[in-house]
């Protein structure tokens, strides 16, 4: 990353977490992900049960295998034998201790939207699980609340979907949103999260860096 962008995320980063703090989350920014990482595990007491929603940021930080290292008891779906299994592990996964998680966009004024096809994602970081933990790259910070719901559907959603070969929305064909009714469809939630109800509940961090889609 060359020293304009790391200059530019040293300046908005503190300022997107100042913006959530007003509205009641809890909010860190780390430059690089070694002391992010180590923050998100600070953050998670010892006999805390772990799970969490799909994440790429998550991935990259390593955050699954390094749960499981510490000794966490872990709700991991991606173990499941079968899909049937699958779902029954990202149902226990609602009531959790923490639930680890991405988001799709963010507002400069401090508003998370996410996007869901399942909605197991959305449905642990409106309630269920004690703490949701979400990490996050500063590349998914948007100007308007409406600019990170265009972010959202319009870049997050087609390439997500990218991951899913036997997907045959719209997006995943044409590579932008169709604004479908698809059955198929990755966005059948769009959740705006404007404030952090028990306030501190939510925690996000924010790496200077970009993560995810």
């Amino acid at each position: 990353m060359d020293t304009f962008h790391e200059l530019r995320n040293t300046k908005l980063g503190p300022a997107l977490v100042k913006a959530l703090e007003a509205r009641h989350f809890e909010a860190y920014y780390f430059a690089d992900l070694p002391p992010a990482a180590e923050k998100v595990f600070s953050l998670i007491p010892q006999e805390h049960v772990v799970s969490w929603g799909g994440s790429m940021t998550a991935g990259a930080m390593d955050l699954y295998a390094e749960a499981a290292k510490r000794g966490y008891k872990l709700i991991n779906r991606d173990a499941a034998k079968s899909p049937e299994e699958k779902v029954e592990l990202m149902r226990q996964g609602l009531l959790c201790d923490t639930y680890l998680m991405g988001t799709n966009a963010l507002s400069e004024d401090g508003q998370l939207v996410n996007v869901d096809g399942n909605g197991n994602r959305v449905a642990a970081l409106c309630y269920g699980p004690r703490q949701v933990i979400i990490v996050t790259g500063i590349n998914k910070a948007a100007k308007t609340l409406d600019d990170a719901i265009a972010r959202a559907r319009n870049w997050a959603a087609p390439l997500n979907v990218q991951r899913f070969a036997a997907n045959k929305t719209p997006c995943n064909i044409s590579g932008t949103c169709g604004d479908c009714k698809s059955a198929e469809s990755i966005c059948a939630q769009v959740v705006i999260t404007r404030l952090c109800k028990p306030a501190g509940r939510i925690k996000v961090i924010i790496i200077g860096q970009d993560l995810g889609f």
